[in-house]
């Protein structure tokens, strides 16, 4: 008898499964532009640090604005928390694996502080830098103001999934059109895996969409809660949303694949699959500026009854200008992130990162272990 289906499934891709064909045209990589704007905002680096407390302080975000790109500050973090953020990061750092959980529990638990909240707006706004800071759906109608009136320039709406849509008994939820009125300020929101959610959300008039649930190397999203969409497959849907909502409104949103990167061939698979910017977070808690001195957790991982995260030893690498920009003293491609960027736009002929989106891509699971016998018995 025929069994008639209940779901119908479509195979996935993340990165280490895919490849990106070559062009037939070759470009130098000298002459290629890689600016991501946001809004107003042009960045000469399409690259975002992400908005966790291991990666992104004030000092970390004014250095990546220096270095023409962005840093996201995580204003539920320690940094509003906690007047002494330096003392409180020790502690989570030398903790035991044992106790880490609880500890960042106990840590996260502590009121935010809404004159901290101004106070390092304005520190990173001093230092000459573009001050972009996230909070949480929950605590956007409450903090939205204090962030205008400290004139942050980017303000960044992010929870593990985000939907244009909020059903909930005890309150009203978050209407973007309205925050959009509300404030000034470009508004980034996410995260988003699908289509219909990507499109939805441009259609309530913000400025970015950030793409990926779960692929980040301190999350563990994916495994508690079985959510999250591999990033190549999730990367392609948002930008046929982003094209769409072109077609029918005039405007671009640029989205930002947000997560899972390890080396630079990651990134250069994001903008073939339809990137505008990528969000880096473990990568970029490696370098000897960032404020978790070796370690990396991620923002869920606090959650009083359901922890969905892990603090995970990434060891300190190399300054950061040299994660971006070289000269790399490595061969595994986690360095001269920027180099590999416009060496791949140069070698699939693209001028810039929209025309990098036209780029041929392949399935690969042999991408990288073809040919690769000796360096992966010595690794």
């Amino acid at each position: 008898m025929t069994i008639p289906k209940f779901k119908q499934l479509r195979r996935s891709y993340g990165f280490d499964e895919v490849a990106i064909v070559p062009g037939d045209v070759t470009i130098n990589p000298d002459q290629t532009n890689i600016d991501f704007k946001i809004e107003n905002f042009t960045f000469s680096i399409p690259i975002i640090a992400s908005a966790m407390d291991a990666v992104t302080d004030v000092n970390f975000a004014t250095l990546m604005s220096k270095l023409g790109g962005l840093a996201v500050l995580n204003l539920e973090g320690i940094q509003s928390r906690y007047d002494n953020p330096q003392e409180i990061l020790a502690k989570i750092t030398q903790a035991s694996n044992v106790d880490v959980t609880s500890l960042l529990q106990e840590i996260y638990s502590q009121p935010i502080k809404e004159n901290l909240v101004g106070e390092r707006i304005q520190a990173v706004k001093k230092s000459g830098a573009v001050c972009a800071v996230s909070i949480a759906p929950a605590n956007t109608k409450r903090l939205a103001p204090i962030v205008a009136e400290a004139k942050a320039d980017i303000f960044v709406v992010q929870s593990t999934v985000t939907s244009a849509r909020h059903i909930s008994k005890s309150y009203r939820g978050l209407i973007f059109p309205e925050l959009r009125k509300a404030i000034s300020l470009p508004i980034i929101v996410g995260n988003c895996v699908s289509y219909s959610a990507c499109l939805e959300l441009m259609r309530t008039g913000i400025s970015g969409v950030l793409v990926g649930v779960g692929p980040g190397a301190a999350c563990t999203t994916r495994e508690v809660l079985g959510v999250g969409v591999p990033q190549i497959t999730t990367t392609i849907d948002c930008a046929a949303a982003r094209d769409e909502y072109f077609n029918e409104s005039g405007r671009y949103v640029p989205i930002i694949t947000d997560g899972g990167f390890r080396k630079g061939g990651d990134v250069c698979k994001a903008f073939a699959a339809g990137a505008d910017a990528v969000m880096i977070g473990s990568v970029f808690a490696q370098a000897k500026e960032a404020p978790g001195l070796g370690y990396h957790w991620g923002m869920s991982h606090p959650h009083p009854a359901l922890p969905r995260g892990t603090r995970i030893k990434v060891g300190t690498t190399s300054p950061l200008e040299q994660i971006l920009f070289g000269p790399t003293s490595v061969t595994d491609g986690s360095q001269n992130f920027v180099g590999a960027i416009r060496t791949a736009l140069g070698t699939c002929g693209a001028l810039t990162i929209r025309e990098m989106h036209q780029a041929e891509m392949v399935i690969a699971p042999s991408i990288t272990t073809e040919g690769k016998s000796w360096q992966l018995s010595q690794s």
